[in-house]
């Protein structure tokens, strides 16, 4: 995919902490255009662990498409912390999760991640969202 700059907003959401948690993550192109749009259900799991699925997930799927150069948004100020080195994981839950994001994000050519207020990350909070709701629709046996 050359070397344009892409934009990954990733979004992980919890009913509950822990509770149901799904993912979202959108991939934009340089001109604004929506190169694809995930989300999907993780069953019971807590905040934190969300968030890394979101952008797990997403960084699996920027890599599957080419993506070599990428800006991240994330409203999940501890992980943007995290990955730009400022906090420490010390939550051994998180700690192989991180080690996954290291290792996609190998995979770049170059990339940054940015902290963003909830409201500038509405379509992957949606998508989040989304697959919480859909798994619940079918009812997969689900109990709160």
């Amino acid at each position: 995919m050359d070397d344009k700059l892409f934009k990954l907003y990733t979004d992980g959401a919890c009913r509950g902490n822990p509770g149901h948690g799904g993912v979202g993550a959108v991939l934009i192109d340089e001109t604004g255009c929506e190169v694809f749009a995930v989300h999907k259900y993780l069953g019971m799991c807590t905040n934190n662990i969300a968030e890394y699925m979101a952008l797990i997930c997403g960084l699996e799927k920027a890599v599957e498409t080419g993506c070599r150069r990428l800006e991240i948004f994330m409203d999940s100020e501890l992980l943007v912390k995290q990955i730009n080195n400022e906090y420490r994981v010390k939550n051994a839950n998180l700690i192989d999760l991180m080690k996954k994001v290291r290792k996609l994000l190998a995979a770049f050519e170059a990339y940054r991640v940015c902290h963003i207020r909830r409201e500038h990350n509405k379509t992957a909070d949606l998508l989040a969202n989304k697959a919480i709701d859909e798994a619940m629709k079918k009812g997969s046996g689900l109990h709160s």
